[in-house]
C-alpha cells in the first residue's frame, strides 16, 4: 500500500463533470489499495471572479480581507469533490487549511507554511478515508486565514506529501508533463521523461508555469518525488527526481521564457560601499523581489545600476527608485516593461563548454539584441525585447536540437 498525494488544478475541477472525473480517478487508486490525499484549487475562473467582485468595492484591496475572500474558492471545490467521492462509494472527508492546521506566517497574499499537524489526517486515512484538502490556504498564529499566492495549491500538496512521508506527489494539470519549451511557441517541443529538482527549480523560477517554484523548493528540501501528469489523458508524465537517478544527461534540459519581467536603471550614483543596499533596500522593504542585477562602474566615480523585477511591480518600483535617485543625487532613472527573460537550463552545462557562445551566436544571427546576461552552473539567462521572444525560443530550440530525445 502506498500513500500518494495528488493535486488537481483549476481546469481539472472546472465543472461538475470534471470533478466527477477526478473522483473516478481517485477511486481507482483507492481500489488499488493506496491511501490518497487530494489537494485541489478553486474551479477555473472562480478566483478571478472573486477578485473582480472585490475590486468593484475597492481597487485597493485589504490584504487580510482579500485572503478571506479568495480562500472560499477552494472550499467550494473540496466540498464538491468529497460529495462526488462519497456518491460513488469512496469514503472521503474535506478539510480547509485551518482545519488541518496548516500554520503559516502572517504575510497575507504571500504567506509561507511554517508547520502542518498531520495527526488528524493520518488518523482519517487509517480509517479508510480519502482526504480532500483545500490548497492555497492556511492560518496564522492569530487565527487569520492566509493564502500562499498564485499556484499555492502546488505548495500545499508538496507540503502535505512531505509531512505524511508520501511515496509520491502527483501534480495533475492540463498538460501531460514538462516540455523542453512551451509547445504553443515551438510545436516540436518534446515532453521530458525526467528532470532534476535543480533543473525544475530553475525552469519554474525562470518562467515555466507548470509548477510553482515554492512547491519545487519544498519537494527538493524534503526529498518528495514529484510527477507532473495530465488530468485528461493517461501517460507517464514527467518525474522530478535527483540527478543521481538520471543516467544519461543531455546538456540542455529546456528553454524557459518569462514574460513577466521589467527592467529599471538608475544612472550616475556614487560608486561607494553600500550603494546597492541604498538602491535595493527600499525595493525589498516594499516586498518586491529583485531578479537579475548588473552594475557598471565608470571612470568618473559613479556607477550605473540595473535590475529586473516582476512586471506587476514595475510602476511601484519606479516610484520608489525615483525617490532613491533624489536622495543619492543620481543623474537619471529609466525603465522598460517591454522585455522578456529567456533562459537555457540543464545540469549538463556543468561539463560542457561553449554553450553560452553558441546561444549568443544563434541570437545574433537573427539580429536579436541582448540587454542583460546572467549565468550559473546550470542556466544562462538573457533579457531581450519582448517582440523577439517567440523567435528567440524557436531559434535556440533548433540550435540545440532539443526536439531530439538524446541530443542537446
Amino acid at each position: 500500500m502506498a500513500l500518494i498525494v495528488q493535486k488537481y488544478g483549476g481546469t481539472s475541477v472546472g465543472t461538475v463533470e470534471r470533478i466527477q472525473h477526478v473522483a473516478a480517478k481517485v477511486a481507482k487508486e483507492v481500489a488499488a489499495g493506496n491511501q490518497i490525499v487530494v489537494t485541489v484549487s478553486a474551479m477555473s475562473g472562480q478566483t478571478n471572479k472573486l477578485i473582480e467582485l472585490a475590486t468593484e468595492i475597492d481597487e485597493d484591496l485589504l490584504p487580510r480581507e482579500y485572503d478571506v475572500l479568495v480562500s472560499t474558492g477552494e472550499q467550494v471545490t473540496i466540498a464538491l469533490l468529497s460529495m462526488a467521492l462519497n456518491k460513488i462509494g469512496c469514503k472521503a472527508k474535506s478539510y480547509t487549511g485551518s482545519q488541518i492546521a496548516i500554520k503559516t506566517d502572517s504575510f497575507f497574499t504571500k504567506a509561507r507554511i511554517k508547520s502542518i499537524d498531520a495527526d488528524r489526517v493520518q488518523a482519517d486515512l487509517d480509517d479508510g478515508n480519502v482526504i480532500v484538502v483545500a490548497g492555497f490556504q492556511g492560518v496564522d498564529d492569530n487565527g487569520n486565514i492566509t493564502t500562499l499566492g498564485r499556484g499555492g495549491s502546488d505548495t500545499t500538496a508538496v507540503a502535505m506529501a512531505a509531512v505524511l512521508k508520501a511515496q509520491e506527489c502527483q501534480i495533475f494539470t492540463d498538460v501531460d508533463g514538462v516540455y523542453t519549451t512551451d509547445p504553443r511557441i515551438e510545436p516540436r517541443a518534446r515532453r521530458l521523461e525526467q528532470l532534476t529538482f535543480e533543473e525544475m527549480l530553475e525552469m519554474a523560477s525562470l518562467g515555466s508555469k507548470v509548477l510553482q517554484i515554492r512547491a519545487v523548493e519544498f519537494a527538493g528540501k524534503y526529498s518528495v518525488p514529484l510527477r507532473v501528469l495530465s488530468s485528461f489523458e493517461d501517460g507517464p508524465g514527467t518525474l522530478i527526481t535527483y540527478e543521481d537517478n538520471i543516467m544519461e544527461r543531455p546538456k540542455i534540459a529546456g528553454i524557459a521564457l518569462n514574460k513577466d519581467e521589467a527592467k529599471l536603471t538608475i544612472l550616475g550614483v556614487p560608486d561607494k560601499p553600500g550603494v546597492a543596499h541604498h538602491i535595493l533596500g527600499p525595493i525589498s522593504e516594499a516586498n518586491m523581489e529583485v531578479d537579475m542585477i548588473v552594475q557598471n562602474t565608470g571612470e568618473d566615480g559613479t556607477t550605473d545600476f540595473t535590475f529586473t523585477i516582476h512586471k506587476n511591480d514595475y510602476n511601484k518600483a519606479l516610484d520608489i527608485l525615483l525617490k532613491t535617485s533624489e536622495r543619492l543625487g543620481a543623474r537619471k532613472v529609466s525603465g522598460d516593461d517591454r522585455i522578456v527573460k529567456l533562459s537555457l537550463v540543464g545540469v549538463g552545462m556543468r561539463s560542457h563548454a561553449g554553450i553560452a557562445n553558441k546561444m549568443f551566436a544563434s541570437l545574433a544571427e537573427e539580429k536579436i539584441n541582448i540587454r542583460m546576461i546572467s549565468t550559473s552552473e546550470i542556466k544562462i539567462s538573457v533579457v531581450i525585447n519582448e517582440r523577439y521572444a517567440e523567435l528567440a525560443v524557436r531559434t535556440l530550440h533548433e540550435a540545440f536540437e532539443l526536439e531530439n530525445s538524446t541530443v542537446a
